[in-house]
């Protein structure tokens, strides 16, 4: 497999599984084993076209247990003989080759995936600046000999580049230390946020000035975060951002003995 291949360096690798739970995209070509009307095979691709159940194939990472998984699109059909090229937008966890194996047992013919090319994972694209490792080289060494930091950092992009596809909660920089140290998130600490988040959603919180300081669950809707004032508004599952970056400004509320219950002041 060629493409898109997200490479999270130093403390970037705190939100790489964030980053797995992203959405993907992919240009595939399969071959088709025997003679079969473009009109049924564009049928039966159609038929795949939302909630699947898919087991993973004999040769991969995980636990071969039946799941679901979903296929937001299938287009961009072409045939040229026993060849069929489509691109497929799918939901993290996918496999294309069990995708076609899955479509060959429908069209009674047997399938098989010949070539694949992933052209996004989650908010990274070909288009969105894709680097090869020679052109990381080339920045490296660029910044080594002669100090030249500018192509270093075109290669290399900011974390909160990878987070853009999720829900965001900008939180007061009163709050910022107490999230540092383990705090889940209460509404007195949030100064505004995305429309759109329901509970369980995955969500990013931010700085004031756009810095990614954790990630978690919601366990509120955006409209409950309108409408109330108090209430844990997320729960932290991951946290980005060091402990000190901001000043402390908070403190347990008394005779609590986790920092669940932190209070904010602001």
């Amino acid at each position: 497999m060629t493409g898109v291949l997200p490479v999270a360096l130093e403390d970037a690798t705190k939100i790489a599984q964030a980053l797995l739970l992203a959405g993907k995209e992919y240009v595939c070509v399969m071959r088709i084993h025997s003679k079969v009307s473009e009109e049924k095979v564009r049928r039966i691709m159609s038929e795949f076209i939302g909630e699947i159940y898919q087991r993973p194939p004999l040769v991969s990472s995980v636990r071969r247990n039946l799941r679901k998984r979903t296929i937001y699109y299938i287009d961009n059909i072409e045939f040229q003989n026993e060849h069929i090229l489509f691109r497929v937008g799918c939901q993290s966890g996918t496999y294309i080759r069990k995708l076609c194996f899955d479509m060959g047992e429908a069209l009674g013919c047997g399938v098989h995936m010949a070539e694949l090319r992933r052209t996004r994972a989650g908010p990274f694209t070909e288009d969105n600046r894709l680097v090869t490792l020679y052109d990381l080289n080339d920045a490296y060494l660029s910044w080594r000999e002669d100090g030249d930091e500018s192509r270093l950092r075109e290669v290399v992009q900011p974390m909160e580049n990878a987070l853009s596809y999720i829900p965001k909660i900008y939180i007061r920089d009163s709050a910022v230390d107490a999230i540092c140290h383990g705090a889940d998130l209460a509404l007195p600490g949030v100064l505004r946020f995305e429309s759109g988040i329901e509970p369980r959603d995955l969500v990013g919180i931010f700085s004031e000035k756009g810095e990614i300081v954790a990630i978690g669950e919601a366990k509120m809707s955006w409209r409950k975060m309108v409408s109330l004032d108090r209430g844990l508004a997320v729960e932290i599952s991951r946290v980005i951002m060091p402990c000190g970056t901001y000043p402390p400004m908070w403190r347990r509320r008394s005779g609590s003995s986790h920092m669940q219950g932190t209070e904010i002041k602001g």
